[in-house]
């Protein structure tokens, strides 16, 4: 069986890179496989994490994560099939979007078009919304597109955001439904 081979863009930690790393290995019948990390960040951590689990890593300039004549040839090289982003900071530019259609997918820690969009990411969308006094909250996972935030919904799940729960609270349980949700979805969607 061939398997559906992705790279992952991130910005920061990993958290969520290194579990479809480890989801895509212990998984017997996943049909991805992580190809490839591709960063923005030369300090973000999630190059330790790709770096510990063997898997490659490429630190980009937001310059060349946007040209063309860099990204292409590095994504073919490494046979990439699709990306998922995984606390990617920076917009996927047009040519990738159109290399890759519907087989860009990302992840989001509400309940978009709530608190989607420019600045929305991280704790700041979790202490939006406990400064909103929202009853709920949740993750989404999306295709890209040229909007922020914008592409289509493939999967939303909610969770009640307990009164008195901190931005931290908040944050924690999101990632649990991140982990929980994620790897399962990418490997559905990109592989069927």
């Amino acid at each position: 069986m061939k398997r559906f081979r992705i790279a992952i863009f991130a910005s920061g930690s990993g958290s969520n890179a290194e579990n479809i790393i480890r989801y895509c290995r212990d998984t017997a019948d996943c049909a991805l496989e992580v190809a490839l990390v591709v960063c923005n960040r030369p300090t973000a951590a999630v190059i330790e994490r790709a770096q510990r689990l063997d898997t490659p890593v490429k630190v980009l300039t937001r310059d060349e994560i946007n040209n063309p004549d860099v990204m292409l040839p590095l994504l073919a090289g490494y046979d990439v099939d699709g990306i998922a982003l995984a606390g990617f900071l920076l917009m996927i530019p047009d040519f990738l979007i159109e290399r890759y259609p519907q087989r860009i997918i990302n992840i989001h820690p509400s309940l978009l078009p709530k608190y989607g969009g420019k600045g929305m990411y991280g704790r700041h969308i979790h202490e939006a919304v406990v400064v909103a006094g929202e009853k709920e909250t949740g993750i989404t996972i999306h295709h890209v597109s040229g909007e922020c935030d914008g592409g289509a919904v493939i999967f939303q799940t909610a969770i009640p955001v307990p009164a008195g729960a901190s931005a931290a609270d908040v944050e924690q349980s999101i990632h649990d439904l991140e982990r929980l949700h994620y790897p399962r979805v990418l490997a559905s969607v990109l592989t069927t």
